[in-house]
């Protein structure tokens, strides 16, 4: 149960998934630590440095973590990795005496991080893959839906709806691929020693056997380690996380601000869903804020920020190593994973009951996308014989016309206009100009492309998950 009665991190309960939480616990973290000093000790054995009932003391000792007992001991030693040897020690009486033999802190706590970051994006993959399947259906579902696309905020010409689900895709889809690439290349220190000569554990066994002692506990804890590294992995492998974990909440970040734009009354096109008990506003009680996405975005600020605190940590890293990083990585790391998790989890939220309003798409493909249809009739003049420029004046005087009517807020007028214009029907028919004028579908290949990037999804996710 959470003590409310001081202070607790958001993270701690309000944002972020129970799975992801669990990974950057104390209980897990101490239990990868002891997870890496029994293997330690069963890699020893082999080489005759501890008995095996000592390593087998230890394994079945592994589980009980004692967190309270623990952190009683770190209030007197002031070491919390020595605190949590003495309390695995008091429990494992055979193999206590031989917990940490040659190894120095980071050889279990890097390790430890190195595994708790791929549990970390194992969960960060499988919710974003989750997220692109479900774009991917409302990107075929909606591939064929006309609608006026924005530049610089002013209405310019059609597109459609799927094809623009598509361009927030496919930014997800390279945030994917890019963290499947981290996923793969994240490394242990290894077992190297306290600036990572393995000098140690050279007394220990021998240099002759150091590789094979190191490859053997590779493969034990299934994670690969450098093959060069100090007190520490390089910590440039945390801001490579970090920031691939920031490209992800820039790719969440537009979509989920788009969104916003696009729930505001005037355009309505989309909105996030809203609970039949809900409450928007605790003042105005018709509101309908778009909180969820909002939650995103202020999320997506913070996250935004951590790059530059994990470049810090590497490039400050002085020498063989300094102690600088240590506390900031406590919240960075685990900070950045729950609130990439919270973003995604939301906007998994948000499309799973996306409203799209197909009459404000209407609405508003009718009042803008006469002026986009003009171009169409340009080209067509043009092809006829008609001097563009001139024609393009034409057609300028006209929309401006248009344009005075329609913020009037009366229907656009453009299309009768353009007909009637004298210039232009000296090079177009009526009948050729209503059917260039017909807006809807001057969309190129915007539904095939859409349609495209789902098929692409589907390839590169499904292969992912195999």
């Amino acid at each position: 149960m959470t003590d409310f009665s001081t202070y607790q991190s958001p993270f701690t309960w309000r944002y972020g998934s129970p799975a992801m939480r669990r990974i950057w616990s104390e209980q897990h973290k101490r239990l990868l630590w002891r997870r890496i000093w029994v293997a330690l000790a069963e890699v020893q054995a082999g080489y005759g440095l501890v008995s095996p009932e000592q390593a087998a003391d230890l394994r079945a000792h592994m589980d009980e973590i004692n967190v309270e007992r623990a952190f009683e001991i770190e209030a007197e030693i002031q070491h919390d990795l020595m605190a949590e040897v003495r309390t695995f020690a008091e429990q494992a009486a055979l193999g206590g005496g031989i917990i940490h033999l040659g190894a120095t802190s980071m050889d279990v706590e890097d390790n430890a991080d190195a595994l708790r970051l791929r549990e970390s994006l194992d969960l960060t993959l499988s919710a974003l893959s989750s997220l692109l399947r479900t774009l991917g259906r409302l990107i075929e579902q909606w591939a064929d839906i006309p609608l006026i696309a924005f530049t610089h905020l002013q209405p310019a010409e059609p597109s459609t709806l799927g094809y623009r689900l598509a361009q927030y895709a496919q930014d997800l889809l390279e945030d994917f691929e890019a963290l499947s690439r981290q996923r793969s290349a994240v490394r242990g220190k290894g077992f190297k020693g306290a600036v990572g000569s393995g000098a140690s554990y050279a007394e220990l066994i021998g240099v002759d056997k150091l590789v094979e002692f190191e490859q053997s506990l590779s493969e034990k804890l299934g994670l690969p380690f450098y093959p060069v590294a100090t007190q520490t992995y390089p910590r440039k492998q945390d801001y490579s996380v970090v920031a691939a974990l920031a490209a992800l909440a820039q790719s969440l970040y537009k979509m989920a601000f788009d969104l916003r734009l696009l729930q505001s009354p005037p355009l309505g096109e989309l909105s996030e869903p809203f609970g039949s008990k809900q409450v928007g506003s605790s003042a105005m009680p018709f509101k309908r804020n778009p909180i969820r996405a909002e939650k995103i975005n202020s999320l997506g600020r913070y996250l935004a920020q951590l790059p530059r605190l994990a470049w810090d940590n590497a490039a400050h890293s002085l020498l063989e190593r300094t102690l600088d990083d240590s506390a900031n990585r406590r919240a960075l790391l685990p900070e950045a994973f729950l609130a990439a998790d919270e973003m995604l989890k939301t906007m998994q939220s948000i499309l799973d009951g996306l409203r799209v309003n197909e009459t404000a798409i209407q609405r508003n493909l009718d009042v803008y996308g006469p002026f986009a249809a003009t171009e169409r009739v340009l080209m067509a003049a043009v092809k006829t014989g008609a001097d563009r420029q001139v024609l393009h004046e034409a057609i300028r005087e006209q929309a401006m016309k248009a344009w005075e009517v329609v913020q009037r807020g009366g229907a656009n007028p453009l299309v009768g206009q353009i007909i009637r214009d004298e210039e232009i029907r000296s090079y177009l028919a009526e009948d050729e100009i209503r059917e260039l004028m017909d807006y809807a579908g001057h969309v190129g290949d915007a539904p095939e492309r859409a349609r495209a990037l789902a098929r692409l999804i589907r390839l590169k996710v499904e292969s992912d998950r195999t």
